[in-house]
């Protein structure tokens, strides 16, 4: 299981990152049947929010709604969505997270969960706890 964060989700208008493409290339180790992307209800929640709005910020966000479709939204305890999916990336069935956001990076990485994260210029890369 493969969690994502907002920010992962709208990456493809924020930073020209084809987000699906790049994990199947730095997951290519991993078979596509454990793959399994999953979103809190949270990122969710906050997808919406944010595409309602205007600006560059609501059109990733309304991007990052479509990209959903590809994953499965879970429910889970926390209501804010870093807490969300620290939650859920600290899940045995869990193998990473995918984010941008360096504090909640680092609570990743301080949780032993290896992070996808942007590398270079719309590259993504692992970083290993």
């Amino acid at each position: 299981m493969i969690v994502l964060d907002t920010n992962a989700l709208m990456m493809p208008v924020e930073c020209n990152v084809r987000v699906f493409e790049e994990l199947d290339r730095v997951l290519s180790d991993t078979p596509e049947t454990d793959r399994d992307y999953v979103v809190p209800e949270a990122v969710r929640e906050e997808l919406e929010k944010l595409a309602d709005g205007a600006g560059a910020e609501a059109t990733a966000a309304g991007v990052g709604r479509d990209l959903l479709e590809r994953c499965s939204v879970v429910d889970t305890e926390a209501d804010y969505a870093d807490d969300a999916v620290l939650e859920l990336a600290t899940r045995p069935e869990t193998t990473h997270a995918v984010t941008n956001d360096k504090p909640l990076k680092r609570r990743l990485l301080g949780a032993s969960v290896p992070v996808i994260s942007l590398r270079g210029q719309n590259k993504l890369g692992i970083t290993q706890p």
